[in-house]
């Protein structure tokens, strides 16, 4: 028979082993509904409208005298001017830059024969307005310019355009991520909750949140169409959260 000291002992060490099934039992517990959690997207759509358009136009003066070719080119630019003028587009932020003249006699890959024009000089005017309609209106009508004589291209794979033409920029996104982020969020929750309610669970707190990356993109999404010429445009957020289920 165990003595007095010897059942106390005993008794302890039943009670502690007790103690720690339990406690680690219920860590166990806890642990496994720990990793219960939902994962859910909440996405949330704008429609939104272009307030910049940026409109590079590539022009070119050519003649056997550098002067000539000069005053061909200076006369080229004062059209363009008239023209947008003519469309109603502020030309007060038009730029010029990029102005070159090249000798293609100078030149060692010119052919044997005489080039028809030695001398050929290019600029860039660059027609910066904050109203896109506009300049949209006006780049359809371009060929108002070739008609007069002017040498001309439009777009630059510098801004975007790709194709040609005018790029168009929506420079509003800042205005609209508070209210796009609670509504993109708010959908995530719907989500969570339809699935907690099916799976017989109440929805807990968050248990981690990416709020993803704004995109923007064309309104009109079709194969060869790009957002940078697209006046109208749809911005998209999609956020990515998990829930803890109950």
């Amino acid at each position: 028979m165990l003595s007095e000291p010897g059942i106390i002992r005993t008794s302890i060490l039943a009670i502690g082993i007790a103690l720690a099934g339990f406690l680690a039992g219920n860590g166990f517990v806890r642990a496994k509904a720990a990793d219960r959690y939902v994962t859910v997207k909440g996405v949330s759509e704008r429609e939104v409208k272009a307030d910049l358009a940026i409109w590079p136009l590539h022009l070119v003066g050519a003649d056997n005298d550098l002067v000539a070719a000069n005053a061909k080119l200076a006369k080229s630019t004062a059209n363009v001017r008239a023209f947008l003028v003519r469309h109603g587009v502020d030309t007060t932020q038009i730029q010029t830059s990029g102005f070159s003249a090249v000798d293609a006699l100078a030149n060692q890959y010119t052919p044997d024969r005489t080039p028809t024009n030695r001398y050929i000089v290019h600029q860039t005017v660059l027609v910066r307005s904050t109203h896109p309609d506009l300049v949209l209106k006006a780049s359809q009508q371009i060929g108002e310019l070739a008609a007069i004589g002017v040498v001309i291209s439009s777009g630059s794979d510098e801004y975007g355009a790709g194709g040609g033409g005018p790029t168009f920029v929506f420079s509003g996104l800042n205005k609209l991520k508070p209210d796009m982020i609670a509504d993109a969020t708010a959908r995530a929750r719907e989500g969570a909750t339809q699935f907690a309610r099916d799976s017989h669970s109440d929805l807990g707190a968050i248990r981690q949140a990416n709020q993803g990356v704004f995109e923007i993109l064309p309104r009109d999404q079709a194969p060869g169409i790009n957002e940078s010429s697209q006046i109208a445009k749809l911005v998209r957020v999609v956020v990515t959260i998990d829930y803890y289920l109950r």
